[in-house]
C-alpha cells in the first residue's frame, strides 16, 4: 500500500517513513501543505497522513480542498493539538481518524490499518484470474501447484495487473504508484520486477502471462489453449 505523509518536522518525517517502510508500506513524504494538496490530488494513495500545522497551507485547509475536489482517499490527521474542538474540526472537514502527538508506534500502525481497511472493505481479499489467486492479506500468490509469498513491490505490481486484467498499465504508472514521484530508481526497475514475476508465474504453472507492449507498458492476460 502507498501512503502520502505530510509532516513538516523532517526528523519526525524520516522516523515515520522508516517505521512505515518496515511495515511494508510505500511512502511519499512531503513537508508543506501545498505539496500535500498537489500530491493528494493524484488519488494515487491508499491513505494520507496529514499534520495540521504545516507551512504554506495547514492540514485542515488541505483536507477541505481535497474533499471539495472529490478526493475520497482516507485521511488520518496527525497533530499536537489535543482539544476536543480541534478533533471535531478535523473530522467534520473530512478526516477519517485523528491521532494526537505524542503517540505510540503501534497505535499509529493500527489506525492506518483500520483506515485503509475501510477503503477496501468491499474489495475481495482474494483476487483470481485463470488458475492464479492472490491473497491480499498474506501476499501469497498461488495455483493448484503451490504458493509463493511475494515481496512488497512484487505484490503491488501483480495486484495492479490483476485488478486491471487485460488493460495496459504503463511503465510510468508502475513507477508513480509503487516507487513514488521522487524515487531515485531508474525506470528499468519495472522491467526487473516484471521479470521476477514472470519467473514466479512460470514456477507456479500459472495459465496467465504478463505481455509487454514495447516502449508502452504491460498487460496481464489469460493464456488461451
Amino acid at each position: 500500500m502507498r501512503l502520502l505523509l505530510a509532516e513538516d518536522e523532517k526528523d519526525l518525517s524520516k522516523a515515520l517513513c522508516a517505521i512505515l517502510k518496515h511495515s511494508n508500506y510505500s511512502v511519499d513524504p512531503v513537508y508543506n501543505g501545498e505539496d500535500a494538496f498537489d500530491y493528494g490530488m493524484s488519488e494515487n494513495y491508499d491513505g494520507i497522513i496529514l499534520d495540521i500545522m504545516m507551512p504554506k497551507m495547514n492540514g485542515i485547509e488541505v483536507l477541505k480542498k481535497l474533499r471539495e475536489n472529490g478526493v475520497s482517499t482516507p485521511v488520518l490527521i496527525l497533530t499536537a493539538k489535543a482539544q476536543t474542538e480541534d478533533k471535531i474540526l478535523g473530522l467534520d472537514s473530512g478526516a477519517d481518524d485523528y491521532l494526537t502527538k505524542p503517540f505510540a508506534t503501534g497505535e499509529l500502525l493500527a489506525r492506518i490499518r483500520a483506515m485503509t481497511r475501510r477503503k477496501t472493505e468491499f474489495s475481495p481479499n482474494l483476487l483470481s484470474l485463470g488458475n492464479l489467486s492472490l491473497n491480499r492479506e498474506t501476499y501469497e500468490l498461488s495455483t493448484e501447484n503451490g504458493s509463493i509469498r511475494l515481496g512488497n513491490k512484487e505484490f503491488q505490481m501483480i495486484e495492479m495487473l490483476m485488478t486491471n486484467a487485460g488493460r495496459l498499465i504503463s511503465t510510468e504508472q508502475f513507477m508513480e504508484r509503487i516507487w513514488g514521484y521522487e524515487t531515485e530508481a531508474e525506470i528499468n526497475v519495472v522491467w526487473v520486477y516484471i521479470s521476477y514475476l514472470r519467473k514466479k508465474l512460470a514456477s507456479l504453472g500459472a495459465n496467465i502471462e504478463i505481455k509487454a507492449t514495447r516502449g508502452v507498458g504491460y498487460t496481464l492476460e489469460e493464456v488461451k489453449c
